[in-house]
């Protein structure tokens, strides 16, 4: 985690570093937590385990993560950061070229960020979600079906903007369940349900296409 630290983590800290020092030691501590994350899990998430991974007093921490919540809610901001910027990515290489299989190219590419991300495998099923994570994880899925959004215009598909942003917003979170369980399954993912998944989505989304051709 040695990337800047992006503006939805800020809004997650108790006090958002300005210079470039108190900037990287807060990544360094984000750096720390995901480490502990990895190889404790959520309930060793305290101030005092992260500050003494991190090399840093807990009065420091404490400026920014005041408690366990604090750390869980700036970790998953930085990993919907991630899958975000990830969305950006296809969204551009949609615009900028055809693709022969949508559903392939978005599942593919979001299975593999999820291989990579121990961490956000760990926050997400150690059971130690809070309110607010859960409530930036329903902000996030609507960013993200935007994102889906944005691909099929890309791609050509257009339509009434309201059927199909909600339909983006179903297919979204139906790909998120499965994804989920594929990677409960199997650490790389199981691969037989992912499958199962771009099938399901690409006659969901055909379905789509095809409602809006003749709306």
């Amino acid at each position: 985690m040695s990337e800047p630290i992006p503006e939805e983590t800020g809004s997650a800290l108790r006090r958002t570093p300005r210079q470039a020092r108190s900037r990287a030691r807060l990544a360094r501590v984000l750096e720390a937590a995901e480490r502990v994350l990895v190889a404790e899990g959520v309930p060793a998430l305290t101030t005092t385990r992260v500050a003494a991974e991190a090399g840093v007093s807990v009065g420091s921490l404490y400026q920014y993560l005041p408690d366990r919540d604090a750390i869980i809610d700036a970790l998953a901001a930085t990993y919907f950061s991630r899958l975000e910027g990830l969305m950006d990515d296809l969204v551009r290489a949609a615009g900028a070229g055809h693709w022969d299989d949508p559903v392939d190219v978005l599942v593919d590419s979001f299975a593999a960020l999820y291989r990579a991300e121990h961490g956000f495998r760990a926050l997400w099923f150690g059971s130690g979600l809070t309110d607010r994570t859960r409530e930036a994880d329903r902000a996030h899925k609507r960013r993200m079906a935007d994102g889906v959004h944005r691909v099929l215009l890309a791609l050509g598909v257009t339509g009434d903007p309201e059927t199909l942003g909600r339909a983006c917003h179903a297919a979204v979170l139906a790909a998120d369940t499965l994804a989920q369980e594929a990677f409960r399954r199997d650490p790389g993912g199981d691969s037989a349900l992912l499958e199962e998944a771009k099938v399901m989505l690409r006659g969901y989304l055909a379905a789509v296409a095809d409602r809006s051709r003749h709306t």
